[in-house]
């Protein structure tokens, strides 16, 4: 039989380590707050046009050295295509970022040049936190049918510390959130339930089979029969996630480093928070069997 690992015997230490992380997150969030991109705050967006395909590092440079360190620079359809987002508002800020980047000889065109108030980055902003929201009240409803509310219970409160270590990361760092920020947040909600889920469904078919076996116990046996699987989907994961933040440039760095943080605070919580939980809350077979009723037995003749 293999060695079973003992994760709950660390479960108090786990506890406190997640309880200076999501506090320190929290501050984080308190006194820094996000960096919030135009997506969200709103700003100037300019699409270009150069005769010559682009090099965008080479535009960043010198809109840096022009005084915009704030603009975004993206591809735009063809290598030639180029698209540039800042904040302001000037309706003249189309012809000065032109005229900056013509002064290394490049010849290039302004096609449009389009402002977005903030009023719809405060559109965004409420929608995408609403989204949030109701993907964790769908989960919760989810786990608490196909699972018992206990399950749920656990899974939710992995998920919200998953999703508060990330924000407060990105908080701390002001790594730039915008939508592809949020589609990261809500990629790692559903990496984080599946990891949690498997470990739940073991948890759940071990009950049914060792049924003298204390819930810590049961834990722990399951967690380590469904270590590899976790550990093989997680590397893996960090691996792809890993070449994005080599090979994909500033334009997804945020969208990455969320998800590589995320991937880190999903593995750990599917085990020492969604595990504890149900600790927490007894979990027993008794929630997960209904009792067997005793059949009346005839006995006449």
């Amino acid at each position: 039989m293999n060695r079973t690992i003992n994760f709950m015997g660390a479960r108090n230490i786990a506890f406190a380590l997640t309880l200076v992380l999501t506090l320190l997150s929290l501050g984080s969030l308190f006194v820094k707050g996000l960096n919030l991109g135009l997506d969200f705050t709103g700003g100037t967006q300019i699409e270009l046009g150069y005769e010559q395909p682009a090099d965008l590092g080479k535009v960043r440079q010198q809109l840096a050295a022009a005084g915009f360190a704030d603009a975004v620079v993206q591809s735009f359809g063809a290598t030639t295509d180029v698209v540039v987002r800042m904040q302001g508002d000037d309706p003249d800020l189309g012809n000065k970022v032109a005229t900056a980047l013509r002064q290394s000889g490049d010849t290039l065109e302004v096609k449009k040049v389009e402002f977005v108030g903030p009023q719809v980055g405060e559109e965004l902003r409420d929608q995408g936190g609403l989204g949030m929201l109701l993907a964790l009240g769908g989960i919760m409803l989810y786990l608490a049918f196909r699972f018992q509310w206990k399950f749920s219970m656990g899974a939710i409160v992995s998920l919200i510390h998953d999703v508060i270590v990330t924000l407060g990361f990105l908080s701390f760092f002001q790594v730039t959130f915008d939508l592809t920020v949020l589609a990261a947040l809500l990629a790692i909600i559903g990496y984080s339930l599946n990891d949690t889920i498997v470990v739940f469904d073991r948890v759940r078919e071990n009950f049914r089979v060792l049924r003298k076996t204390s819930l810590i116990d049961n834990i722990n046996i399951s967690t380590t029969q469904t270590l590899l699987r976790t550990l093989a989907t997680s590397i893996s994961t960090l691996l792809a996630i890993g070449a994005l933040l080599l090979f994909a440039g500033d334009n997804l760095f945020g969208f990455a480093i969320a998800l590589f943080i995320g991937v880190f605070a999903g593995t750990y919580s599917s085990v020492y928070i969604a595990n504890v939980v149900l600790v927490w809350l007894d979990l027993t077979v008794e929630d997960l069997i209904p009792p067997v009723v005793a059949e009346e037995v005839d006995e006449r003749p």
